[in-house]
């Protein structure tokens, strides 16, 4: 019994026990693999360029340890990026004033650098490599002759300027990296807001259909159930009549509904049965007939055939203006005109009213429906009582013939 209990999963969507974790943000994560390969790195690099500068402090276990304290400080360079700017500068300070060869010990500063910049740091970043540049100046242009290697003969101001250019121009590199980013990160954000919309869009439409296919149904179940309920025993023939019409009503919502449902059930396969539209007239007349409500139906113009979207939003339109009339008008008849122009569908459904007793065709989700399929196709809808008494729904959409080029704004409703 539990099993029968139990509802499928939508498709496409996986049992909890099967769904990945969620994914630890940037600044709780220890670039680790990267550090230990850069530590790899810098190390047998630093080996091999020491090979090439005999006159430096050949490498000994201090500097070593100095090589290796840059990249694991960069572990964490997502947490604390300005902190570790700051630390592998000094670090990378400390290693050049001993008198250790130069080398790739430059790439754990650009590493941190780039991360600070890229992470909004700029300020700690150019800060960073000031204090490397200018650490780097006095030690080569005054310190020299108190630090290793002895009869250090020091740098010209000229060398000095090349080495502060390659400083600075790692910075427009991370800066062009954090704008790009950037834009990564916004068109994420847009692709997420397009699906959403998407998202809200379907189910707004499948919000419409549902509401149209039972409202207009359930009307006529109401009527007809009173009217079963009140001929039970007075005439069981009629009592019968409106049972069938329950029954033939209720058959015909459940056909609605699964067709609404299979389009969710099967995205992007071909509905079993064609979508409603103005060749089924003449069944939403005897529909509402079978409520207790007289449909007269008039046409102008040249009938056209209209794109998909354009005929099932005004066969929408019609039934849920009918549908207002059985539950919110004490009217008996109801008039349905539709008038084609170049371009344009003219709607019209009116009543003569009155209004039932307390009740009101504002309430509910029903004219803000019609509007929304209205406006879907970039056209317009008018509702409210008439002059005269009475209520009137307009409607004009904009039409085209099959094969035009030109399609609905805003897709099929």
């Amino acid at each position: 019994m539990h099993r029968a209990l139990r509802r499928p999963l939508p498709e496409g969507v996986a049992p909890p026990w099967r769904r990945p974790a969620e994914r630890p943000s940037p600044a709780s994560r220890v670039p680790w693999r990267s550090t230990l390969f850069l530590a790899l790195f810098v190390t047998a690099g630093s080996h091999f360029a020491a090979e090439g500068q005999p006159g430096r402090v050949p490498l000994d276990v201090y500097a070593r340890l100095l090589l290796l304290a840059g990249p694991a400080l960069l572990l964490l360079r997502l947490r604390l990026p300005r902190f570790t700017a700051f630390a592998v500068a000094g670090v990378c300070l400390v290693y050049l004033a001993a008198g250790y060869p130069y080398g790739p010990v430059f790439l754990s500063v650009v590493v941190a650098v780039f991360s600070a910049v890229v992470s909004g740091h700029r300020v700690a970043a150019w800060s960073a490599l000031g204090v490397l540049w200018v650490g780097h100046l006095i030690a080569g242009l005054w310190l020299y002759a108190w630090l290793p290697p002895g009869g250090d003969a020091g740098v010209s101001f000229g060398q000095e300027l090349v080495v502060g250019a390659w400083l600075v121009a790692v910075v427009p590199v991370a800066e062009l990296a954090r704008v790009r980013r950037g834009q990564w990160a916004h068109e994420r954000e847009e692709r997420a807001r397009a699906e959403q919309r998407r998202a809200d869009e379907e189910r707004l439409r499948i919000a419409r259909e549902l509401h149209d296919v039972l409202a207009h149904s359930i009307s006529v179940i109401n009527v007809q159930a009173g009217v079963g309920l009140a001929l039970l025993d007075a005439d069981p023939e009629q009592a019968r009549t409106a049972l069938t019409t329950i029954k033939s009503a209720s058959k015909e919502a459940l056909g609605e509904v699964r067709h609404v449902l299979d389009t969710l059930r099967t995205p992007g396969a071909a509905p079993r049965a064609p979508a409603p539209g103005l060749q089924q007239l003449p069944d939403l007349v005897e529909h509402a007939a079978s409520a207790g409500l007289r449909v007269g139906t008039r046409s102008g113009g040249e009938p056209v055939p209209l794109l998909p979207g354009a005929d099932l939003a005004a066969f929408r339109i019609v039934q849920e203006a009918l549908t207002n009339v059985v539950r919110h008008s004490a009217a008996r008849t109801a008039r349905v005109g539709l008038a084609y122009r170049p371009g344009t569908l003219e709607i019209t459904v009116e009543d003569d009213g009155p209004a039932s007793a307390g009740d009101g065709a504002s309430g509910g989700n029903g004219l803000a429906g019609m509007r929304e399929r209205a406006a879907v196709l970039g056209g317009t809808l008018e509702a409210g009582t008439r002059p005269d008494g009475g209520f009137r729904v307009r409607a004009l959409l904009p039409i085209g013939r099959p094969g035009d080029d030109g399609a609905p704004r805003g897709g099929n409703s």
